[in-house]
């Protein structure tokens, strides 16, 4: 790779898209982050081209360790297994659910549950999310198999208050939507494309 280009990107063997940045400020200190569906590196601009290529090398590991870690914690049976100590946790195990799993086409709405086949899909948008939030959208789910047939009315929202970081978490959702809205319009989509808080129970 050559030491001259400020910037330069280029695909990992296994199809990780990388930038990397020499800066002039930096002198000993390397970072990277993901953003905008690529690794970025940035390095001090003083580097020698073996020493550049060792530390890209070390941040790519870090990186597909963390991706491994991520997607272990992305699976069906670890959204099972958190689905399960949650009804525990807060509904003492009533609502039961037999399947918990992750759809990728759920485009209106974060989660739904059906209370006749006592089953929760989430959409695979919340796993970018904070850990606390993917678990308010699990116990709004599992309110309803709790409940069932109570829609979202007196009993329904009691259980909800269970959860700690109800507020929090509803603000949250919001706020993405906004933002996910405004973006949408300013790429010529229509918003109702897009994910909102609002489910439907089968």
């Amino acid at each position: 790779m050559p030491v001259s280009p400020r910037i330069f990107e280029f695909v990992s063997p296994d199809d990780i898209p990388v930038r990397v940045e020499r800066s002039t400020k930096r002198r000993k200190t390397i970072s990277s982050q993901w953003r905008d569906e690529t690794l970025i590196i940035q390095v001090p601009a003083a580097l020698d081209e073996r020493t550049e290529r060792s530390f890209i090398e070390e941040m790519l590991k870090k990186y597909r360790n963390g991706r491994q870690r991520r997607d272990a914690r992305h699976t069906d049976s670890a959204l099972e297994r958190r689905a399960h100590e949650l009804d525990q946790h807060y509904f003492d195990g009533s609502a039961s659910p037999t399947t918990v799993r992750w759809v990728t086409n759920q485009n209106k709405r974060w989660g739904s549950a059906s209370y006749q086949q006592r089953s929760i899909r989430l959409s695979s948008k919340l796993q970018q999310m904070p850990t606390w939030v993917r678990d308010y959208v699990l116990v709004h789910e599992l309110a309803h198999l709790a409940s069932p047939r109570t829609g979202h009315g007196p009993e329904f929202q009691r259980l909800l208050n269970k959860f700690e970081r109800r507020s929090e978490a509803d603000l949250y959702l919001e706020a993405f939507h906004a933002g996910y809205s405004s973006y949408a319009k300013e790429q010529g989509r229509p918003a109702d494309e897009l994910e909102g808080f609002g489910d439907d129970v089968e």
